[in-house]
């Protein structure tokens, strides 16, 4: 039978989701712990790639294995946070129809990326120091722009193996909560460091070493190098998957 996964990882100590050679992963520490507990080699699909030091509020896998009872089933959540470390946990399994997939059935998925403008000890670890003054008004026309395009090339990382640079964005916007600045966006997929180079070249706006129509300029030129640099991965978090 197969299962469904929800779940939410601290990135912070994991090369990503994906297994690696010689390097610790959200997947390799799941399945991991699912085989012991289950008591047989278990394959977990995620619902996506996550970079190194990227956090999931929220995430979904799926796995097979032999049919589980409804009380079990709690009984495994138990014991896999009791055995999992602290960065991980898990809130809930339940069985699926053999149809699903966590991650070609995905329709959309959401990101956070989180900036402070002054020094804050309590979102050091979680959120990228940017302690200028920043136009939240021209980076959310910024968003009107990028809401336009469907071709983000110019935002993927160099060397990525996508078969195409093809998203549909549904919704990009900022907003500000005293020095805490969010960026929340939405799309039916994402592109291998997309969130971050886009972050990165609105940041870039913001702060005015770009206009609105030099920033039209670098999605359509479709070069990663026109755009600006890739934000550090600890802002960043997946926080919806809508199936």
């Amino acid at each position: 039978m197969r299962y469904r996964i929800d779940l939410a990882y601290n990135g912070e100590n994991y090369h990503g989701w994906q297994t690696q050679p010689n390097a610790p992963t959200v997947q390799e520490t799941l399945e991991r712990a699912f085989s012991l507990i289950l008591r047989q080699n278990t394959s977990i699909t995620g619902c996506g790639r996550t970079d190194t030091g990227v956090h999931a509020e929220y995430y979904v896998a799926h796995f097979d294995t032999y049919d589980i009872n409804g009380k079990k089933i709690g009984d495994l959540v138990h014991k896999m946070n009791s055995f999992l470390p602290k960065d991980i946990a898990i809130y809930k399994i339940e069985p699926v129809d053999d149809s699903f997939n966590a991650r070609f059935s995905a329709v959309s998925r959401s990101y956070r990326y989180l900036i402070h403008t002054r020094k804050d000890p309590f979102l050091d670890r979680s959120s990228w120091l940017v302690p200028y003054p920043i136009d939240i008004e021209k980076m959310n026309q910024g968003c009107e722009i990028l809401k336009r395009y469907i071709d983000f090339a110019s935002f993927c990382k160099a060397g990525s193996d996508n078969k195409t640079t093809i998203c549909h964005i549904s919704s990009a916007q900022w907003t500000q909560n005293g020095h805490r600045i969010v960026f929340e966006i939405t799309a039916d997929r994402f592109l291998r460091n997309m969130v971050r180079a886009i972050v990165g070249t609105m940041v870039d706006l913001g702060m005015g070493k770009t206009t609105l129509e030099g920033f039209e300029d670098i999605i359509k030129s479709h070069k990663r190098s026109s755009a600006g640099q890739s934000v550090p991965a600890k802002g960043l978090a997946l926080v919806d998957i809508r199936y």
